[in-house]
């Protein structure tokens, strides 16, 4: 049976843990601090959600993902796949406040709209610093979230809260590949008697994420190059670039990335998800012949549910997005820099396990 030490003892001590937050707004018993998980209390139960929904606690992925997603759609390097598109938001307001083209804002406020969903759980970033999981109702709520940030905060903390006052009944989740893994454990196993209410979550999108950065560290480099309060946005070019950059401003400050890498997260080391393959749409920043000067305004998605295809077409038959043509390679190159975090995610749990 699992417990609140085991939870303690296989996943924050040995490093495991991403600070997503499940374990978290559901008692008092766990909290989060400048992105820390902790743990006020040992707890007697045996069994609980905290422990069930942790995506780094034991998972069978292969069984999760069979129940969710037809087998025939789902390849090994990136999931359940139904189609890859280039996007960018059409809105060009969106687009001026967003991290690369501003698809996942259209397509959250268009989900409110349509009634896929009636809330978006979402982090807002800041500018990149000190983000916050909010519960988002309205189009200005979800516009004020966009961009992003490389410190990860326990936003399922909110969708826990969310779920648990059952106000809400077809909730949206914006997370990095941990989170969506979570909530899809949510979603299989809700244990209702705990007041779960798991079936109130309408929708997930899921962020490509290559890794998360320690928050005193991120803010302690910042302050070094940059004003912190002054940015309004960060980035990771493509790795040719080797560079964090920092929008300071009508400028942008390049930050060598041998200086940001010693900051990621223990936890980041671990995973072997670079496309949030538990999500029913999956938006990461676009990758094509056309350099990076013209990829920063774009995005690339994933369709792996049969609800995100009625979203996405929604959004092409409205003009929410923009659509240009996939590159020709562009799926192997996905699939390629995918199995190369998996690659990297199982030698480390290996080296971590002495094997």
């Amino acid at each position: 049976m699992l417990s609140t030490i085991a939870l303690d003892t296989q996943v924050i001590r040995p490093g495991l843990c991403t600070g997503c937050g499940a374990c978290q707004g559901m008692c008092p018993y766990w909290d989060s601090v400048d992105g820390r998980t902790i743990c006020y209390f040992d707890c007697e139960r045996k069994d609980g959600r905290c422990q069930r929904f942790c995506p780094r606690m034991p998972t069978d992925l292969a069984a999760l993902r069979e129940q969710f997603f037809p087998q025939e759609t789902v390849l090994p390097e990136i999931g359940p796949l139904r189609g890859l598109y280039l996007t960018r938001a059409a809105d060009p307001a969106i687009r001026a406040n967003a991290q690369h083209g501003g698809t996942m804002t259209a397509l959250v406020e268009l989900a409110l709209r349509e009634g896929f969903i009636d809330a978006a759980v979402l982090t807002r970033s800041r500018g990149g610093l000190e983000p916050e999981g909010v519960l988002a109702a309205t189009a200005e709520e979800v516009r004020a979230c966009s961009g992003s940030s490389f410190q990860i905060p326990p936003t399922l903390a909110v969708l826990n809260r969310a779920l648990r006052e059952n106000r809400y009944h077809s909730i949206g989740v914006v997370g990095t590949p941990c989170k969506t893994l979570a909530v899809y454990k949510m979603r299989g196993n809700p244990l209702p008697e705990n007041g779960n209410h798991a079936e109130n979550i309408g929708m997930v999108f899921g962020l490509f994420c290559g890794w998360g950065l320690d928050w005193d560290g991120l803010k302690d480099l910042t302050a070094k190059y940059a004003a912190p309060e002054k940015v309004s946005h960060m980035d990771i070019p493509p790795s040719k670039y080797h560079a964090l950059e920092l929008r300071e401003g009508g400028g942008t400050v390049s930050v060598n990335l041998d200086e940001v890498t010693p900051l990621v997260r223990s936890g980041c080391r671990y995973c072997t998800d670079m496309t949030a393959e538990f999500a029913d749409l999956s938006v990461g920043g676009a990758r094509s012949a056309d350099g990076w000067d013209v990829d920063r305004g774009w995005n690339q998605v994933i369709v792996r549910s049969e609800k995100g295809r009625q979203l996405l077409q929604i959004a092409r038959k409205k003009g929410v997005l923009e659509f240009k043509d996939t590159p020709e390679g562009g799926l192997e190159k996905l699939k390629g820099a995918s199995a190369g975090k998996k690659r990297t995610g199982e030698r480390n749990l290996q080296s971590l396990q002495g094997r």
